[in-house]
């Protein structure tokens, strides 16, 4: 079985009408020769977002789509707020195209002088941006991506997708002490809160593909909101418009690299007579990639994740778990949710205990769950959505695992397998085995690191999965321990506990159920799929 087993075919993606495997000559359902480097947090990421913005001119081509953008968000200290880079490129002759989320305009978050949303001074300055509604009810666009494109400069040529908004809260580093521009969560995580995210940095051929992605959405003839109310405001406001059009969309980048890269996504169907021309009947490649993966999974399945919410969605892991006596789980959330209300913690709370409950019943002691905290005691938020399966398949986006983001939002990542193997041992051998890849381990270890507070070349005993299941183990119940002495002495090193879950009563749990399938974990799957664990 060859490695490109891990990954979806054209047909395993189910939709035809897309244009982004459609685009490759070979029939494969993904690209080779990508250069992939993981942004671990927004520190990482928009300094280097402003440096590639920085370097584009005249008839270059910056394309974004963003869940909550905001404009005075600073990249790399005062003047350089999100708004103004992006304008600046515009004024330059740079052609700027973006998506934002219409539900996350938030006009009233600033001073009069900062009082418009992130595109207007983009527009301003001859850019474009249309605030995107196409969604089913209750949904929204969470896809988080930036393209930069250079006519006569493909080596420049560079993507970035993941899982960190333009916004308030995301420039954090791993030190954690917070952005400090935040958006107020839950109260526990104090007044800037400790943000943990992830982004990729893609350059090769795989920038077509998530160009391809944009160009999909921006082409959309349907109306981008078909509420009467913000239709009337837009006509009132005199910015009522349709997309202006695209450049020809450039060759794809030369390879560069050794990753194979395949673009998967979530869309749902929209009905009520309204369909995206590109995924008529929803892509759920996401979901289907997952499904796909956890059946080959042997050793170590490591997650970071924002909620790791529903029983129908961890099936697959469970599965997995159960199928394998010697495969191990890891999987790194928040404490907390990021609500705090008397409605929103119950919902936040029933699909992880179902799901929990899930895998643990599959697995048992080798299933372990954490939660982050950084050096002063405060909890971390984590906002990364990733997952590593025997450090050869990794997986960097804007999903979550919940039922939302795998069958209802938009929602874009990257799944990624290095062809360089990584040969530290040990090596966990069987059918499936292909040795572990660079990028796959490089990632889990660098993730492992700054959770266990190691130097950048102490990672020997992280290497295999059950010592590094043991090692984080080991590492979360000496800092418990030290939580459970009154904290006496000096605080020993990591920033993992073991996750504690509130339990909710049967009570609390018969009425937050409902509405947390309706509101917080919505199906948006055609009706002859939903409430299973078929995508």
């Amino acid at each position: 079985m060859g490695v490109e087993e891990w990954l979806l075919t054209p047909a395993g993606r189910d939709n035809p009408a897309t244009r982004v495997d459609r685009r490759h000559r070979d029939g494969r359902a993904f690209t080779a020769g990508n250069d992939v480097r993981p942004l671990v947090h927004g520190g990482s990421y928009f300094p280097e977002l402003l440096r590639c913005v920085r370097q584009q001119r005249a008839g270059d081509l910056l394309v974004f789509t963003d869940w909550r953008g905001d404009p005075d968000e600073r990249l790399l200290g005062a003047g350089t707020e999100i708004s103004a880079v992006f304008a600046e490129a515009a004024s330059r002759g740079v052609i700027v195209k973006g998506l934002i989320w219409r539900s996350h305009l938030d006009r009233l978050a600033f001073s009069e002088q900062q009082n418009r949303h992130l595109g207007e001074e983009i527009e301003a300055h001859g850019g474009e941006c249309l605030l995107d509604m196409r969604v089913r009810a209750g949904g929204s666009h969470h896809q988080k991506f930036v393209v930069l494109r250079h006519p006569g400069r493909p080596e420049l040529d560079v993507a970035f997708v993941g899982g960190i908004d333009l916004c308030h809260s995301r420039n954090d580093t791993a030190a954690h002490h917070g952005d400090p521009q935040p958006q107020p969560i839950a109260p526990v995580y104090g007044p800037t809160p400790a943000w943990h995210d992830i982004q990729l940095a893609v350059r090769g051929p795989a920038v077509g593909d998530l160009e391809t992605v944009f160009r999909e959405r921006w082409e959309d003839p349907q109306p981008l909101t078909r509420n009467p109310v913000d239709r009337l405001s837009e006509l009132a406001r005199r910015d009522d418009h349709r997309a202006g059009p695209l450049p020809e969309q450039l060759p794809d980048p030369a390879p560069r690299g050794t990753s194979l890269v395949q673009v998967l996504r979530t869309y749902p169907r929209l009905g009520l007579g309204r369909a995206y021309p590109f995924a008529p009947n929803g892509e759920r490649s996401v979901a289907r990639a997952y499904t796909r993966v956890l059946e080959r999974a042997h050793g170590l399945v490591y997650v970071e994740d924002q909620y790791f919410w529903s029983s129908e969605v961890v099936g697959c892991f469970a599965r997995a778990l159960a199928a394998d006596p010697q495969l191990r789980l890891i999987v790194v959330i928040p404490h907390h949710p990021d609500q705090s209300g008397r409605l929103a913690l119950p919902m936040n709370l029933v699909g992880r205990q179902d799901a929990l409950d899930d895998v643990r019943a599959a697995g048992g002691d080798r299933v372990a769950v954490y939660g982050v905290e950084n050096h002063a005691g405060t909890p971390v938020y984590v906002h990364a959505k990733v997952c590593v399966v025997d450090d050869v398949w990794a997986s960097v986006g804007s999903d979550n695992i919940n039922r939302r983001s795998w069958t209802h939002d938009s929602e874009l990542s990257c799944a990624v397998i290095d062809e360089e193997f990584d040969d530290r041992e040990p090596r966990v051998v069987d059918r499936f085995d292909h040795g572990a890849r660079r990028f796959a381990r490089d990632l889990r270890l660098q993730l492992a690191r700054e959770h266990l507070d190691r130097a950048p070349d102490d990672d020997g005993d992280l290497v295999g999965p059950v010592d590094a299941f043991r090692a984080f183990a080991e590492s979360a119940a000496r800092l418990q321990a030290w939580y459970d002495a009154g904290r006496r002495g000096d605080r020993p090193p990591g920033r993992l506990r073991p996750y504690v879950l509130p339990r909710l009563s049967r009570a609390t749990r018969s009425w937050a159920r409902p509405l947390y399938r309706a509101l917080a974990d919505p199906d948006g799957r055609p009706r002859g799929l939903r409430h299973g664990d078929r995508f």
